[in-house]
């Protein structure tokens, strides 16, 4: 009994010096930059999935505005019976890109209605204004139309009027503005015919009037504000394998994303039937949000614009179709024309529309993609093609190429060994890994090429299950994201840019999870992923520091990440550092500088002990970022960081 109780003893005291143990040491070489970090290092990526953009972003409430849809009455209602063929759908084809109206023959004054059930139903808010517009064109005068929101009960909560002047005969515009009465985010609309006549109605539409910026008809603002609270420093755009398209004919043609709304060619969004288990059959792309609108929210949220485009095929795991290498030219000259249109003064053919649309001045693009997620010997072929001429015409724009779907194996291999052959800017890599991936995966990139082709860190998400449904962007997948990060971080004069995918998540119509931000129609929130990225793209700094222990780079050794980096703006040494452990982990940083290290420091600390946790409409900041000030002596910091955290120390330096 004895030995037994000698031997317990000895194991508690074991366990007391591994949890008392002495503090982890660390040495900071503040003096000793190894290279700069790139000023657009972390970025987002947009793709209009998970109704992103259409009921989404693109702030427009009505669904099927201009009867496009495959089915022309989908999203649409007859409040009542009608008289056959008092309400016709009208296919012209001389319409550009909008060949469909709905004709209204009228003979009596007895009221006919159409009801919109907009994108799982309409957000309105108390007090806010909304707009009301639609194109008509007169053939018998004498309709007028009244126009009602209800709430989800059918309860009347906002209305007004307008008639359809008499005046012409050809298509005109008409709106009416009026005030929600109450706050639903599952409103519909009404609009009813009144009087006798006969008329053709199109891009029936409802628009709060407070976007982002005011602007008529743009963007939700709540979606953009939380964009532009992290500071992008590029939008990637419109994707994603929406860039490729299910065939070729579905492929995303920036060209038919531009001029007026009324005239882009609606075409089916390819998440439509994707997922068998999230059939989203109502899911098109109107281009409201073209390729204009992306260039715009670009420059307004102080972000380079970096457009995808197609690169003659289509997507790999849908038909693969590829476009023949002597039709390739049109590709190809879409390159061209965008470079113009984005660059272009207004003498030249795509530099004149960009001004038409209302930005003379130029967008200065510097970078292009050709082609997403594609691989294979065929891309190799399409991609060198695009690079000649590219090249030639606009060597000032960087190249961005696909490493295909999976970070290693033989496709990537190959396209790794290829693409640095031809000596291709930016080679796009993408990673959907679970969590321990990423967090073995933190030194990637510590023996990589520093004078080849440069890493965009285009689509990267921890996954602990998929699809996982809303809010489901977990503390555990968080926090080994920001463990990876600390490589790409320490890597930055090879990695360029980075960004989380996808983006936005609708609880009631996404196909794909996790997603960084998820939204219903009225509220937004960001997961723990999202205060992550935020956190490093606040914290950017301009220098790569090193941070070794034992002279090495910190890649999880004890489960612990680190990364530094000083910020020649703010005059500051910025420390991060990833406890992947469930006990606190104590630690000694040495700083190494000729500089001082003086003043109360910030410290900023993301931290759960439950990896399962997860923001939520309901607790949207679950997870969340507490800053506070701290004091330390000289230039040695000593902490505690609590378990599984994810924690920013800003030290002032002189």
């Amino acid at each position: 009994m004895k030995k037994i109780i000698a031997l317990a003893t000895l194991l508690a005291v074991g366990a007391g010096r591994l949890f008392a143990q002495e503090p982890l040491n660390f040495n900071v070489q503040l003096d000793k930059p190894t290279g700069k970090i790139s000023p657009h290092m972390w970025g987002v990526f947009f793709e209009d999935i998970n109704l992103g953009a259409d009921g989404g972003i693109y702030a427009e409430l009505v669904k099927n505005r201009s009867f496009e849809f495959d089915n022309p009455w989908m999203g649409w209602k007859k409040l009542q019976e009608v008289p056959e063929g008092s309400m016709l759908i009208v296919n012209d084809n001389k319409r550009k890109g909008n060949a469909r109206s709905l004709k209204i023959n009228k003979p009596d004054a007895i009221a006919m209605g159409l009801q919109n059930e907009g994108f799982r139903g309409m957000g309105v808010r108390q007090g806010e204004s909304y707009v009301f517009s639609l194109l008509y064109k007169q053939l018998t005068p004498g309709l007028s139309l009244s126009v009602e929101l209800l709430d989800e009960n059918d309860k009347l909560i906002g209305k007004s009027s307008l008639s359809l002047d008499a005046g012409e005969t050809g298509w005109q515009s008409a709106e009416v503005k009026f005030t929600a009465a109450e706050t639903t985010a599952k409103a519909k609309l009404n609009v009813w015919i009144e009087g006798t006549g006969v008329a053709e109605l199109d891009m029936l539409s409802l628009f709060p009037t407070a976007t982002w910026k005011n602007r008529p008809k743009g963007l939700r603002k709540d979606m953009v504000q939380i964009l532009a609270d992290m500071k992008p420093g590029f939008i990637r755009f419109p994707g994603g394998c929406i860039v490729e398209g299910r065939d070729l004919a579905n492929r995303f043609q920036w060209k038919k994303t531009v001029g007026p709304i009324e005239q882009r060619e609606l075409i089916i969004n390819r998440w439509n039937t994707e997922f068998k288990n999230r059939l989203t059959p109502d899911y098109f792309q109107t281009f409201g949000l073209g390729f204009y609108e992306y260039f715009l929210l670009a420059e307004d949220i102080g972000a380079e614009a970096v457009p995808i485009l197609n690169c003659g095929m289509a997507c790999q795991f849908n038909t693969g179709e590829v476009v023949p290498m002597e039709e390739l030219d049109t590709y190809i000259q879409d390159a061209l024309d965008l470079i113009e249109f984005a660059n272009g003064d207004s003498q030249t053919a795509w530099g004149k529309l960009r001004a038409e649309m209302g930005h003379p001045a130029p967008f200065n693009l510097k970078m292009l993609g050709v082609g997403n997620e594609n691989w294979g010997p065929q891309y190799v072929e399409r991609l060198a093609a695009f690079k000649k001429v590219l090249k030639e015409k606009h060597p000032e724009i960087a190249i961005i190429a696909s490493s295909g779907t999976d970070p290693e194996g033989d496709r990537f291999a190959f396209l790794d060994e290829r693409l640095r052959g031809m000596d291709i800017d930016i080679i796009d890599e993408h990673y959907y890994r679970p969590p321990s991936w990423f967090l073995s995966g933190a030194a990637r990139y510590d023996d990589y090429d520093r004078n080849g082709s440069k890493i965009f860190a285009g689509e990267y998400a921890s996954h602990t299950t998929r699809p996982n449904g809303p809010g489901r962007s977990t503390w555990e997948a968080a926090l080994s994201e920001a463990a990876f990060l600390t490589g790409l971080e320490r890597n930055g004069d090879v990695v360029q840019m980075a960004s989380y995918a996808p983006l936005f998540g609708h609880v009631d119509g996404w196909q794909w999870s996790p997603d960084l931000i998820w939204v219903d129609n009225l509220q937004v929130y960001g997961t723990p992923s999202y205060q992550v990225q935020k956190l490093y793209a606040l914290n950017k700094g301009t220098d790569i520091i090193p941070i070794t222990r034992n002279q090495a780079n910190v890649t999880g050794q004890d489960s612990v990440y680190a990364s530094t980096v000083y910020d020649e703006q703010t005059k500051e040494l910025i420390i991060k550092f990833i406890n992947y452990n469930d006990k606190p982990v104590d630690a000694s940083i040495d700083i190494t500088s000729k500089r001082k290290i003086s003043g109360a420091a910030t410290k900023i600390v993301l931290a759960n002990a439950d990896l399962h946790i997860a923001n939520s409409l309901e607790e949207p900041l679950a997870i969340q970022p507490k800053q506070q000030t701290a004091t330390y002596k000289g230039k040695t910091i000593k902490e505690s960081f609590p378990p599984y955290s994810f924690t920013v120390i800003k030290l002032p330096v002189k």
